[in-house]
C-alpha cells in the first residue's frame, strides 16, 4: 500500500501555477484529480460512510476517518494525488491528516473564517501543510463552498474569538471581524473531482448549505518529511506516503487502525477544514 515509489509522469503543475501558489496561498486543479473509476469508488465509499453514521453525530464532523478505515489510504496514497503535492513541498512526503467536511441540505453547519495552522501551533515544525481539498459533490456559493483570501497565508498568526452561534458552526472559534478583509474573499467553486489546494496559514471558511443539495469535500493534508511531528504531545498518527525520512518522525502503519488516538483526540486537538 505504501508509496515508495512510482512511475514519473510529467508534473501535473507547472512553474507558473506553483507561484500562482506561493503568491496567493491556493490554486485550484481543474483537471479531474483521479481516473474516473477511482473516484467513482471513493465517492461510493463515502456515501457508505455516511449511511453508517450514528444519528447523533454530524457529517461535518468526519475527521480523521483513515485512523478507522484503512481503505481510505487507496486514495490517500493515490499517486494522482501526491504528483500534485509533490511540486509543492518536494519528492519526500507525509500524510499529516484527512476530513471528510459533509455539509447536509437545509442546515449544513459555517466554517468559520480560520487558518488551519492555528488549530495545529506546537504540533509541527515549521508549519509547512498542502491541503488538498477534493470535491465529493458540486461544490458553489449555494450549497457553501469554501471562500479564501488571497495572500493571507503571508501576513502570519491571525487573532481569533469565540464564534456568536457555537451550535451552527463547525468550530468554536473564528478570526476576529476586524483582522477578515471580506470584500477580497474569492469563492471556491469546484465541480466532483476537482480540488483547490490551499496552505496551511491561508484564510478561509465557508457559509452555511440552506440549499437542496448536499456539499461533501475530502480534504487530504500533507506536509515534507523535513517537518518534525511531535509525536509525544499529541495523540494523532503522521504517515510516510511517499519517499523516505529526513526529520526523524515515528510513522503509522496503514494497514492498521488506531482507535485509541481516536477517543483520546476527541477534546484534545481541534480540527482546521
Amino acid at each position: 500500500m505504501l508509496n515508495t515509489a512510482h512511475k514519473r509522469l510529467p508534473a501535473r503543475l507547472d512553474q507558473r501555477r506553483i507561484d500562482d501558489y506561493r503568491r496567493d496561498g491556493y490554486i485550484i486543479q481543474r483537471q479531474p484529480v483521479l481516473d474516473e473509476h477511482r473516484f467513482a469508488g471513493l465517492r461510493t465509499h463515502f456515501d457508505a460512510m455516511l449511511a453508517d453514521l450514528p444519528r447523533d453525530q454530524r457529517p461535518e464532523h468526519l475527521d480523521v476517518p483513515h485512523l478507522l478505515d484503512t481503505r481510505l489510504f487507496d486514495w490517500l496514497f493515490d499517486d494522482a494525488v501526491l504528483d500534485l503535492v509533490e511540486p509543492l513541498i518536494g519528492p519526500d512526503i507525509a500524510l499529516f491528516s484527512s476530513h471528510f467536511l459533509c455539509k447536509p441540505p437545509g442546515d449544513g453547519k459555517r466554517v468559520p473564517w480560520h487558518e488551519d495552522g492555528a488549530y495545529w501551533r506546537g504540533m509541527l515544525a515549521p508549519m509547512e501543510v498542502v491541503t488538498v481539498w477534493l470535491a465529493i459533490d458540486e461544490s458553489d456559493v449555494a450549497n457553501g463552498c469554501m471562500r479564501v483570501i488571497p495572500g493571507s497565508h503571508r501576513r502570519g498568526d491571525s487573532d481569533y474569538a469565540p464564534v456568536p452561534d457555537p451550535a451552527q458552526s463547525v468550530f468554536d472559534r473564528e478570526v476576529v471581524a476586524h483582522q477578515v478583509d471580506a470584500k477580497r474573499a474569492v469563492d471556491l467553486e469546484l465541480s466532483p473531482n476537482q480540488a483547490s489546494l490551499h496552505d496551511a496559514g491561508l484564510m478561509h471558511g465557508s457559509n452555511f448549505n440552506r440549499s437542496h443539495r448536499r456539499r461533501c469535500g475530502y480534504t487530504m493534508r500533507y506536509m515534507s518529511t523535513r517537518v518534525r511531528f511531535a509525536n509525544d504531545s499529541y495523540p494523532h498518527q503522521i504517515y510516510l506516503a511517499r519517499g523516505r525520512d529526513h526529520a526523524g518522525n515515528r510513522y503509522g502503519d496503514p494497514a492498521r487502525t488506531y482507535p485509541d488516538l481516536v477517543q483520546a483526540r476527541d477534546g484534545v486537538i481541534r480540527k482546521g477544514h
